[in-house]
């Protein structure tokens, strides 16, 4: 028994080859890109000249191109490439597009103000009379006016405390004017700026740049979409109750097992039936994709969510993915600890079923207010028997006392638990609450698996 145990162990660990965090390498070469592009502004300036016209202009010239540059970046990372979404994570993806926008959306402004203000200067004429003339007399710039009015909508809806009053579809629908203001912003940059016009191969450079892009979000955001679902042809199967509130979707579908799916990983799902089909929400796997099988649990905390219980069998649906990547392949230890929470227990069940582990690695807690609401529960059991798992669940007292995660309790649950792994998914109370008592607990940040689904 020892030495099977032994080889057990090694299997596991021979299985256990964890992916190297690809977001330093990522991010050095997107600052050598803004580089390359402030040599640009460099190479076509002989000399900087000491008047405050000349100082003006010419800053609006380097944050033109750093602006230009950046909105290459905000649309590549609405692409949704498959190596960015599985490799760095979709939650950080969508931080790195959001500061993106914010850097991007705050360099236009500068560049429009000091340009303007510099020519005004020049021409001894006040702000709002060379306004007008730059957008009427420049050319491409009314097209380049209105673009910038379109990103600068775009950056109000998207603040934070506009964001959170608005319904999910507004949002996102007002955020795909991105890409008309994209192409209306491009041409402008070619047309006036010097950079552009005293060097064919910086245009050409310009060109190659935002055609890649383009090309990306085109490939992943409309033909391959378009190729997964006519080959898949997924549709709605039933619907089942798992708790008060939580409903899961079976999907089936053709070779749905070589979609590439992993537990942990989520698609973003259109179901094509009255009041859902102009909406697609991330709705993570809850159990390892079969040949002809999906299934995905839902708690209802919103008008889509809440709808889903009422899809009926033969609903045709629309899917983006596989996202995400908290999976197997971040794990660097044998043993490991799951702390779901609500909703969070969808991919971290898939996960717990999984993961390889001999026995006695595995351990999940899984925290809500009530008995009731541990939604998948007998199927937890029935995976921690099987394999031999630590299943645990916390809930609020009779009296609504909630319990706490510290770094204490879970220290006397894992006297080892700085060896572990730990997969974290659940709402942001509990997912700051859980990754504060972890770090105090000795687990390192590498080792501390979080994906946030928030809009």
């Amino acid at each position: 028994m020892l030495q099977s145990g032994r080889a057990a162990r090694r299997q596991t660990m021979r299985a256990i080859r964890p992916q190297r965090d690809p977001a330093v390498a990522l991010l050095a070469v997107a600052w050598a890109g803004a580089v390359a592009v402030l040599s640009l502004w460099w190479q076509n300036t002989a000399v900087v000249h000491m008047t405050t016209a000349e100082w003006l202009i010419g800053a609006g010239r380097i944050t033109g191109l750093l602006g230009g540059y950046m909105i290459a970046l905000v649309v590549l990372l609405m692409a949704r490439v498959p190596a960015l979404e599985r490799r760095v994570g979709s939650d950080r993806v969508t931080r790195w597009h959001a500061m993106s926008g914010r850097y991007a959306i705050s360099l236009i402004v500068a560049h429009v103000v000091l340009t303007v203000w510099g020519y005004a200067v020049q021409a001894r004429t006040g702000l709002v009379e060379q306004t007008v003339t730059v957008v009427v007399d420049f050319p491409e710039m009314i097209k380049a006016a209105i673009g910038t009015g379109l990103l600068l909508l775009i950056g109000f809806v998207s603040a934070g405390a506009v964001r959170r009053r608005m319904s999910y579809e507004t949002w996102y629908y007002l955020h795909l004017l991105t890409y008309v203001a994209v192409y209306l912003t491009f041409w402008h940059q070619l047309a006036t700026g010097a950079e552009f016009a005293a060097n064919p191969m910086v245009r050409t450079v310009w060109y190659v740049l935002y055609g890649a892009v383009g090309a990306l979000l085109l490939w992943y955001r409309v033909l391959s979409p378009v190729r997964l679902n006519l080959w898949h042809r997924m549709r709605v199967e039933s619907t089942v109750d798992e708790a008060p509130g939580v409903v899961s979707v079976l999907i089936t579908g053709r070779r749905l097992h070589r979609l590439g799916a992993e537990a942990g990983q989520f698609f973003r799902w259109r179901f094509l039936t009255k009041g859902l089909r102009w909406s697609a929400n991330p709705y993570s796997l809850s159990a390892p994709p079969r040949p002809t099988l999906m299934r995905i649990t839902v708690k209802a905390v919103g008008k889509h969510s809440t709808a889903l219980s009422r899809l009926e069998p033969g609903t045709r649906i629309w899917a983006e993915g596989p996202y995400g990547a908290m999976t197997a392949g971040r794990r660097s230890r044998n043993k490991v600890l799951l702390i779901a929470g609500g909703a969070g227990i969808t991919p971290l069940r898939a996960l717990f079923e999984t993961l390889p582990g001999g026995p006695g690695d595995l351990t999940l807690l899984y925290r809500a207010s009530k008995r009731q609401d541990l939604a998948l529960w007998n199927e937890l059991e029935q995976i921690a028997q099987r394999r031999d798992a630590q299943l645990m669940y916390a809930v609020n007292g009779p009296d609504g006392a909630r319990p706490e995660i510290t770094a204490e309790r879970l220290t006397e649950v894992l006297p080892d638990i700085d060896e572990h792994d730990v997969y974290l998914c659940g709402p942001p109370g509990l997912a700051e609450e859980s990754y504060q008592a972890l770090r105090e607990a000795g687990v390192p940040s590498r080792r501390i698996h979080h994906e946030s689904f928030e809009m």
